[in-house]
């Protein structure tokens, strides 16, 4: 069982007593000292009965982000907003957060219903939040994203690499900053080098490496000799918020910058491996993805292969702000000697996620992101190395990245 902290317990008891109060506004001493018992209470049993890496019971999660819209419902109603409008709005904020493509259009729904009852402005942002919060937790059980670990020691978690970036950018730069942090030998776009060391390492059931191309497999175990040429296909309703996220995220950031349409990729895109060795004598791998005219970043990854139970998988680690992203790829055979590598599986390491890593401890606090998958096929199509990396929210495809390698000069 989880130890209750004191601070927990206050900093939610002061939620409520403010949230009563804006609720009973008539009655506010006395609604905010129940508001404080109800909620304070709720949390000390909570805290008291969550377990190791989990989070506190939904109930609670539930009121206590409805008492955090009920002081912004009151302040919205004392500027004149109507309650149709503070529910809609409250209700349209918790679908958002919910990211989920049903939620986001569920939220304003149950908002609107909650601002037509009649309430006050406070009541109508509560009710809009804690009637969403739990409509959604009935008609969708599958969590997107869990929390998987807290604290954690790295070897616990071998389908995680924990590669983080000290500063808030990544950029090119990361495997040369990562080196003079590990006090490894750096070399900078390695000659003749893959991104996997030997593919016969991911060999296991379901996949026999000896059934690979050879094209394919020279491409992951040399990468450094091929070209890449790069076509998105993005899907049109994903589009706008990809360009924020781009904007504001992406380019900011120095990853995960994908190009916008087919002009952009005419740029051209460049592709180096640098690498580290450690003083243990581990080879550390990091493939950069870049614009060729101005070696703006795409991707920056650290490419990794591990063997659990028989089988072997390919992590792929993109640094964050004392973070990680990680994916983690279940290899298979295809018909055609070619290759796929897909978070797609009943296994319980392929899949992907995002690590806040202590800088001091290096302990890891790892959710599992569920609603995020995507599928790398490698094959030869009329004597052509071609690539199609697809990728799925909630299901639902929005991009699939279009590649030609082909041998440098």
């Amino acid at each position: 069982m989880a130890k209750v902290r004191i601070t927990d317990v206050v900093v939610t008891a002061a939620a409520g007593a403010l949230a009563a109060a804006a609720l009973a506004p008539g009655r506010a001493w006395p609604a905010a000292a129940a508001g404080a018992l109800v909620l304070g209470a709720g949390e000390a049993i909570a805290r008291s009965r969550q377990r190791p890496n989990e989070i506190p019971a939904l109930p609670q999660r539930i009121l206590m982000s409805g008492a955090l819209a009920a002081p912004l419902g009151w302040l919205a109603g004392r500027a004149g907003a109507d309650p149709w409008l503070v529910g809609t709005v409250a209700g349209a904020a918790a679908g958002a957060l919910g990211l989920r493509p049903q939620k986001v259009v569920l939220g304003p729904v149950v908002g609107l219903a909650a601002g037509l009852a009649g309430l006050s402005a406070a009541a109508a942002a509560t009710a809009a939040v804690v009637g969403f919060r739990t409509l959604s937790a009935l008609l969708f059980r599958d969590p997107q994203v869990t929390l998987l670990a807290e604290k954690a020691e790295a070897g616990d978690l071998p389908f995680v690499v924990a590669r983080e970036a000290t500063g808030g950018y990544v950029g090119t730069g990361y495997v040369e900053e990562l080196a003079g942090r590990l006090g490894g030998t750096y070399l900078p776009d390695a000659p003749d080098i893959g991104i996997v060391a030997d593919l016969d390492a991911l060999g296991g059931p379901g996949f026999d490496p000896a059934a690979v191309d050879p094209l394919v497999r020279e491409f992951y175990e040399h990468t450094s000799r091929f070209t890449l040429d790069i076509v998105p296909e993005w899907r049109l309703w994903v589009r706008p918020g990809y360009l924020l996220y781009r904007t504001f995220v992406a380019r900011p950031l120095g990853q995960a910058n994908v190009p916008m349409n087919q002009r952009e990729a005419q740029r051209g895109v460049q592709g180096r491996i640098h690498t580290i060795e450690t003083e243990e004598g581990a080879l550390i791998r990091g493939w950069i993805r870049s614009f060729t005219d101005t070696d703006e970043p795409i991707y920056v990854g650290i490419y990794t292969t591990y063997r659990d139970s028989g089988r072997g998988y390919v992590s792929v680690g993109f640094p964050l702000p004392s973070a990680s992203f990680t994916a983690t790829l279940l290899p298979s055979g295809r018909a055609d000697g070619g290759l796929t590598l897909s978070s797609e599986s009943d296994l319980s390491h392929p899949g992907h996620y995002l690590s806040y890593i202590d800088a001091e401890t290096r302990a890891l606090s790892t959710v599992a992101v569920a609603g995020f998958s995507e599928r790398l096929d490698v094959f030869v199509r009329d004597g052509e190395l071609r690539a199609e990396h697809a990728f799925k929210i909630f299901g639902i495809p929005f991009l699939v990245l279009h590649y030609v390698m082909e041998r440098k000069p």
